[in-house]
């Protein structure tokens, strides 16, 4: 996804992560001037050859778009476009009031496919998919398809229907989640096509909200029950200039917490308390995450420090003392909640893969703003982990929850303890078909004359710098090996710095703070070299910095040492005491019962044990594994493949 991009240049760069926090006096932080300083670059300038996320990208574009397509199809979410514009004959169909959306998630995923690479029978399929929604779309640009076929019968009980009025029942009904998606999906689609088809439905939809709430006589106070409309009104105010959207996009977090403005509808929803007075995540987790990310939106564009001061406590909140080894975040099934600090439990631990996408949107932004590798630090955890675990290896079936521990018996995954096909709450599906093709806008960002490299895959990339074009290459078989051989080609001779990220892994650390810890600190160091010569180097808020005149052709080689790394958690985190997981770089490791048929609950890890890592092509599509002489593990993200069956992260340990 493409993020904000603004010319405003930063009077000066902040830190907040945790451990730095500190550095800066209330006052420093109170004077701070903000902004998106730092630009993703476009994922249509990155082309991926990457063998590890390449053929991820592709089972999404080539199998899941289309199956989700035909799940849509199957399930009656065009039907109900086609019914709200008189144009079928019915009722409602499906279970969900925000049905809707994974028409748009999937529109805004294949776009994000277009981006990539032009395609032009995607393009048309695009344009009769947005031919249907806009049949669905009143007259005045109201667009929930279950109220405007019948407003007095939603899809589900739990909808309250008063007087069948729109926006009676802001706290569940989903209308303004659905405009959020579908503006969302509909600013993608024309930075991919150049269309307005679906533009201009978005605009006459957001122009119908700007009229509708506000604290006028005549307007609707109330803010939406389940966030995202923030973030799609200020991507839209970026492609249309028009402030009004932003100015929405504001008042909906300024009265979040307000009882003047509206009845409150409590923690759950991120609504007990003002936005900038909140200091811990509480309630359901993609709300959060997606409000974390309009709220950093807000402190960005509007240079609001208060706003800025709020996200980072969040974050620090979040990462320091509510997140799971694998980056996923909400650990309670009831409410699909962050529970309490601490409270991390793996047997029915929720980590919905909604609320990993959501958290890899906020960390983007907010890295956009400092610069701060600790956002990517969380970003490649959660990706490589509690993100794509989400996904099965054939591409059709999904974990909506990501459990860190099964019994075969206990049915985490909405009724199963294995991977599904389809849920009738079908958000994480289509959320994975959003999110993924959107992954090479990841790898890189510029600021002026400052490259960042984030995160390291194979390919090649057109970037364009404050005083010079380049192109820039990397090969490497990451995460199943540290390696990394660089090529840069600047236009011409030209000076630029280079920010090559050092993952938390290789600096010792798993996450900022103490939620976890390595056992033993590795001395194994990350070397360097330009055109073949050793380079001395430090590391300055993660990245490594490079700052000389580069010609066409200068290579670099970085190397992170990989080895088997225990990781054992805060002795507050009660369900972890007395054991630990298995990293190998940047990947978490569990133990599967069918590769650990005998005695699986009694594998322990000794003192004594030693690791061997071992390259198993057919294994998994191809996967690195870890043996010992008592077990052998795989990658978190690949369990379940393979049928039902037992799985741990945390392994006993025993002195």
């Amino acid at each position: 996804m493409n993020f904000i991009k603004t010319t405003t240049i930063a009077a000066s760069l902040f830190v907040s992560v945790y451990g730095q926090c500190q550095q800066h006096s209330k006052k420093q932080v109170a004077t701070q001037k903000l902004a998106y300083t730092i630009t993703p670059v476009n994922i249509k300038n990155v082309k991926l050859t990457d063998e590890f996320w390449l053929p991820i990208i592709k089972k999404v574009q080539e199998k899941t778009i289309e199956y989700a397509i035909h799940k849509c199809e199957e399930e009656g979410r065009l039907d109900n476009f086609l019914i709200a514009g008189k144009q079928k004959e019915g009722t409602v169909k499906g279970q969900m009031p925000f049905d809707d959306t994974d028409v748009y998630k999937i529109i805004e995923g294949a776009s994000n496919t277009l981006i990539s690479e032009p395609n032009l029978k995607l393009e048309k399929l695009l344009d009769s998919l947005i031919s249907i929604v806009k049949i669905g779309q009143e007259k005045d640009g109201y667009l929930t398809t279950w109220r405007t076929i019948n407003p007095a019968k939603p899809p589900c009980t739990w909808v309250p229907v008063i007087e069948g009025k729109r926006w009676e029942s802001l706290q569940i009904s989903h209308e303004l989640y659905n405009s959020g998606h579908m503006i969302e999906a509909a600013v993608v689609h024309f930075e991919a096509t150049g269309k307005k088809n679906f533009l201009n439905i978005a605009i006459k939809n957001a122009d119908l909200l700007v009229r509708t709430f506000g604290d006028g006589a005549d307007q609707v106070h109330g803010v939406p029950g389940h966030q995202i409309v923030e973030t799609g009104l200020v991507n839209l105010y970026r492609i249309t200039k028009n402030k009004a959207y932003l100015d929405l996009a504001k008042y909906f977090l300024d009265n979040r917490g307000n009882p003047k403005n509206h009845k409150l509808y409590g923690a759950y929803s991120q609504d007990d308390i003002p936005v900038v007075q909140q200091k811990e995540a509480v309630g359901h987790a993609v709300r959060a995450v997606y409000m974390y990310s309009g709220m950093t939106d807000i402190a960005a564009l509007e240079n609001n420090n208060a706003y800025y001061n709020a996200v980072n406590k969040l974050w620090e909140n979040v990462v320091t003392k509510k997140m799971y080894i694998t980056g996923g975040i909400g650990s309670r099934p009831e409410g699909e909640a962050f529970g309490k600090d601490y409270e991390l439990p793996n047997l029915t631990g929720y980590n919905e893969t909604c609320a990993a996408i959501g958290d890899v949107y906020w960390n983007h932004r907010l890295h956009n703003i400092s610069g701060n590798s600790s956002y990517f630090d969380v970003i490649e955890r959660t990706l490589y982990n509690g993100l794509i675990s989400g996904l099965s290896l054939d591409g059709k079936k999904f974990f909506y929850p990501n459990a860190l521990e099964s019994d075969g018996v206990y049915k985490f995954n909405r009724g199963q303890c294995t991977r599904q096909s389809w849920f009738d709450c079908s958000c994480c599906p289509t959320n994975l078909i959003r999110f993924i093709p959107s992954i090479p806008g990841l790898i890189y960002s510029t600021k002026k004359d400052i490259l960042y490299v984030n995160l390291y895959a194979s390919n090649t990339a057109n970037i364009a710098l404050k005083n010079t074009n380049l192109e820039i290459t990397q090969k490497t078989n990451y995460p199943w090996n540290g390696k990394i051989s660089i090529g840069v080609f600047p236009k011409n001779e030209t000076t630029f710095i280079l920010k090559l990220r050092v993952p938390s892994w290789a600096r010792n650390q798993v996450l900022p703070g103490d939620l976890y810890r390595y056992k033993t600190i590795s001395g194994a160091k990350t070397t360097l070299s330009i055109n073949g010569k050793s380079i001395a180097f430090k590391i300055d808020k993660g990245y490594i910095t490079i700052n000389r005149k580069w010609k066409k052709g200068d290579q670099i080689l970085i190397n992170f040492p990989m080895e088997v790394k225990q990781v054992v958690t805060n002795e507050k985190v009660v369900d972890n005491k007395g054991k630990v997981s298995l990293e190998y770089g940047p990947i978490v490791y569990a133990i599967e019962e069918i590769d650990n048929p005998m005695a699986f609950d009694k594998i322990t890890i000794s003192a004594n044990d030693t690791f061997e890592v071992v390259k198993e092509p057919m294994l998994l599509e191809g996967v690195n594994t870890i043996k010992t002489k008592n077990f052998k593990a795989i990658p978190y993200y690949s369990w379940s493949n393979r049928g039902v069956g037992k799985m741990k992260v945390w392994i006993n340990y025993e002195k």
